[in-house]
């Protein structure tokens, strides 16, 4: 099959299956790199809402970079990888600062931005501006192993270049935009990472893996490490009807967001013993717990947390917070106001309820 084949083939199964997605409505460029920076490591089903809710709150790139973090981290709030909503809005300040306040569309340009890759660069390139651009993400890595029988599945360098190297070779002169947009599609709907949908695929006459029936063997797996287990305690903590919150210093997995204080259980803690050293090693005061809220478990991507909550009081000291960037008392139905890790979010649901 002729790179012009594929591309007829696949523009055309693109124009009639694509799905309905907002950002593809109007795709200006900063509708676009929002787009992108939320789809990374994220299913669209769940960006969608959080897109619709972004837009609302910051329309243009100058609203984004003049907000606050904390207002720009409540709005990515429950989606995770929060160091992403940090980059797009520093990307947002520099675009203002030192691009006039337009998306720069040149590859060495845009690739200076606060989180941009080379896949999201192609991206925004390819859709927003409609430059002859490859993009690869796992979708993209799929179709072309199983299209050309690929052993490469980008776990080293040299096997990720050969891959975009590929899907260079096969864009098309004009329409790369929709044409990155079709290959990430079929990986999404059709070329599934577990029994793939081939009799739906535009291009199953020319797939060497479904000649061969080797659908799943292709891309080979990467070696992923188990994920860990930690076990954690946290405390609620009461003072004249207000709630101890404190915020997470700016570096680290969830920089810039607030929480209840506790920490990681050390060799044969019980969950009650390791709130009261955390409480006293990280506020300075003693606790009297009252008794247990509940426990949340919530995976993230190279770890299980189980989450012990506790109702608690202070029963001797004065708090003075020495690992925390913030800290505040505030009342239950103001802790909607601030953002807040997935897995404490749900502590405050169980607190509102």
């Amino acid at each position: 099959m002729t790179p012009s084949t594929l591309q007829k083939k696949l523009l055309h199964w693109y124009g009639n299956e694509k799905r309905e997605m907002p950002w593809r409505n109007n795709p200006n460029p900063y509708r676009i790199l929002v787009s992108e920076f939320m789809l990374q490591q994220t299913q669209v089903k769940t960006v969608i809402p959080y897109f619709e809710r972004w837009m609302k709150a910051f329309p243009t790139l100058k609203k984004l970079a003049v907000a606050k973090e904390s207002t720009v981290l409540k709005h990515w709030e429950g989606l995770g990888y929060y160091s992403r909503a940090r980059n797009l809005r520093k990307a947002a300040q520099k675009i203002q600062q030192e691009y006039s306040g337009k998306v720069p569309d040149c590859m060495n340009e845009i690739l200076k931005l606060p989180g941009v890759g080379r896949y999201t660069a192609g991206a925004v390139l390819s859709i927003a501006f409609g430059q002859k651009v490859p993009v690869l993400d796992g979708n993209v890595k799929r179709v072309l192993s199983r299209l050309f029988l690929l052993k490469e599945n980008g776990a080293t360098r040299k096997s990720e270049n050969i891959l975009w190297e590929t899907m260079q070779q096969l864009l098309p002169e004009t329409e790369a935009g929709n044409f990155n947009q079709a290959f990430m599609e079929l990986g999404a709907t059709v070329c599934l990472p577990k029994n793939p949908l081939c009799l739906l695929c535009p291009l199953k006459r020319n797939c060497q893996a479904q000649k061969s029936g080797k659908q799943n063997l292709y891309p080979p797996r990467k070696q992923t490490a188990p994920s860990t287990k930690i076990e954690v305690s946290a405390g609620v903590i009461f003072q004249k009807n207000k709630i101890y919150i404190q915020k997470r210093k700016a570096k680290g997995l969830m920089g810039g967001l607030w929480e209840f204080p506790g920490g990681k259980f050390e060799s044969g803690e019980s969950p009650e013993q390791c709130l009261h050293r955390e409480i006293k090693e990280e506020l300075g005061v003693t606790i009297h717990i009252d008794e247990k809220l509940m426990t949340v478990k919530h995976s993230y991507t190279r770890f299980r947390v189980t989450l012990h909550v506790f109702l608690c009081r202070i029963r001797s000291g004065r708090v003075s917070p020495n690992q925390c960037d913030e800290w505040n008392w505030v009342k239950t139905e103001e802790l909607d106001e601030y953002p807040f890790p997935a897995a404490n979010v749900k502590i405050i649901k169980h607190l509102n309820h």
